[in-house]
């Protein structure tokens, strides 16, 4: 037996199959892939790169003759310009899109709840009819919603705006809640019922505690689409009231019209906050939204 044992110790490793290693196989793949994937990356990152470079350029080296040079003189005047013009904006946006993003998603929840486990005759209807808001255009709505919000006197600006994007992020926030709860096993529920739970018992007890994941999508989802929504703002509100799109807006196409580094500048503070909230809540967005729609 050792004779047996050294003589396999000794003896080279044959590959799996087809006389060559599987890593040599693939090598090539691999290799495209990564390009394929570099070259997407640079093609993203281009615009962002000359976004940026310009937002330190001053006014007279700021031409789109000059957009892929670095600056000749690196300055912050353009993102103190851009912060003071922006700042109320961005603050009113805050008050606009976390409410708006809570709301939504708290009754989103509560629908997705009563909708998947406790089951009523037209459930089906009633949810797809819900459904419809997700493809109806913004557009083809404005003439009736300015005839609601004048009708039901809903100040203009911020209160408008976040009536609206609860409205407009039922559908999603449904949909997804939805989804979610019918991966809920039915013994949960019918536990709770067994134990004399009502459904706002059963829900705030239950079901609420393991809704997290859900939860931290559909903020996510109604945060950014809140805050970047333009059309609801240009139309129901003002430079004076509306949030940092219109600001925005205003700043690109007013008396600095010319002056490109702050309107970069602009267009890059107005990005943070979404861009903030992705960074630290990415992994968390996917995984959430996963668990809603695999499992549904």
């Amino acid at each position: 037996m050792t004779a047996v044992a050294a003589r396999d110790l000794t003896s080279p490793i044959k590959p799996a199959s087809g006389g060559k290693p599987s890593v040599g196989r693939f090598s090539v793949g691999r290799t495209l892939k990564y390009a394929l994937l570099l070259f997407f990356l640079l093609v993203v990152l281009i615009p962002v790169y000359v976004l940026v470079i310009t937002s330190f350029k001053g006014a007279g080296d700021a031409s789109p003759a000059r957009a892929w040079n670095l600056p000749q003189v690196w300055t912050l005047e353009n993102w103190q310009t851009a912060w003071d013009t922006l700042a109320p904006a961005i603050g009113r946006t805050f008050q606009m899109v976390i409410p708006a993003a809570i709301i939504s998603s708290f009754l989103g929840s509560l629908n997705g709840f009563v909708l998947a486990r406790w089951r009523f005759r037209g459930a089906d209807l009633v949810f797809t009819l819900i459904l419809f808001g997700m493809f109806i255009p913004y557009q083809a709505v404005i003439i009736p919603l300015s005839k609601l919000v004048v009708d039901i006197g809903l100040p203009n600006g911020v209160p408008t705006l976040i009536f609206l994007h609860v409205v407009y992020g039922l559908p999603i926030t449904t949909l997804i809640f939805r989804n979610y709860y019918q991966s809920i096993p039915h013994e949960l529920i019918e536990a709770a019922r067994i134990d004399g739970a009502g459904m706002l018992r059963t829900y705030y007890s239950v079901v609420l505690p393991i809704s997290i994941p859900s939860f931290v999508v559909v903020l996510i989802w109604q945060f950014t689409s809140a805050w970047n929504d333009f059309l609801f703002a240009v139309f129901f509100s003002s430079s004076q009231n509306g949030p940092v799109t219109v600001a925005l807006n205003n700043l690109a196409n007013g008396a600095m019209l010319q002056n490109y580094g702050v309107s970069m500048a602009g267009a890059l503070l107005a990005s943070f906050p979404t861009l903030i909230v992705y960074i630290l809540l990415g992994k968390y967005f996917i995984g959430g939204l996963m668990s809603g729609s695999v499992k549904g």
